[in-house]
């Protein structure tokens, strides 16, 4: 559990991935907006799941919030609602964005709260989490929720190589001169971004 002694924190962080080191897995606890959510990585088998509770609005009385919300409205008439929501889902993204580290890395997010259904919410998250949000897998019942989770640890958990997921899960060759094609950049250097498609004709 996070708690407020670092110290603590520290040791709960330690126990949990040895008990993940060893095989016999572990729940570990904190709270949006803390140390952990933002600064630590739940890389490989340290993070397979996270189950966020609730939207992470912050203290809407704060002093602070007030100014800036009350500069975003009157200088570039932004909503305090709206930016307070645009927040509130940035924090989660945050979140639970820590068990996705690298090209191949997995894990499953939950959002454990009816208002992530809505619209607004919705399109408030960002493109690489709306992108998986299947329609089949919004309003579940528990039962139903664990049951496509560990179908879906028990499919990625088989081996795979990497050669069987070019074109897959990560792009071949020609999918990539495709994607450097379409944003701009040289197929003739690898795309850096330092290089433009004008490149090509040098």
């Amino acid at each position: 559990v996070e708690t407020k002694d670092v110290v603590e924190t520290s040791t709960a962080l330690e126990c949990f991935k040895k008990a993940c080191d060893c095989g016999r897995g572990a729940v570990f606890f904190s709270i949006a907006r803390g140390k952990v959510s933002e600064g630590i990585d739940f890389n490989n088998h340290y993070g397979r799941c996270v189950v966020m509770f609730g939207i992470p609005y912050q203290y809407t009385k704060s002093r602070e919030l007030q100014l800036r919300t009350h500069f975003l409205e009157t200088k570039y008439s932004v909503p305090q609602k709206d930016f307070v929501t645009f927040d509130a889902l940035r924090q989660t993204s945050q979140c639970v964005g820590r068990v996705i580290r690298s090209k191949t890395d997995y894990g499953i997010m939950v959002f454990a709260d009816a208002r992530y259904g809505k619209y607004d919410k919705i399109k408030k998250l960002p493109p690489w989490i709306v992108a998986y949000l299947d329609n089949n897998h919004r309003d579940l019942s528990t039962d139903r929720a664990v049951a496509i989770c560990k179908q879906f640890l028990r499919d990625m958990g088989q081996p795979r190589s990497f050669k069987d997921e070019i074109g897959v899960t990560m792009y071949n060759t020609k999918q990539i001169q495709v994607y450097l094609r379409k944003h701009g950049f040289s197929t003739k250097y690898g795309g850096g971004f330092g290089a433009t498609a004008k490149d090509e004709k040098a």
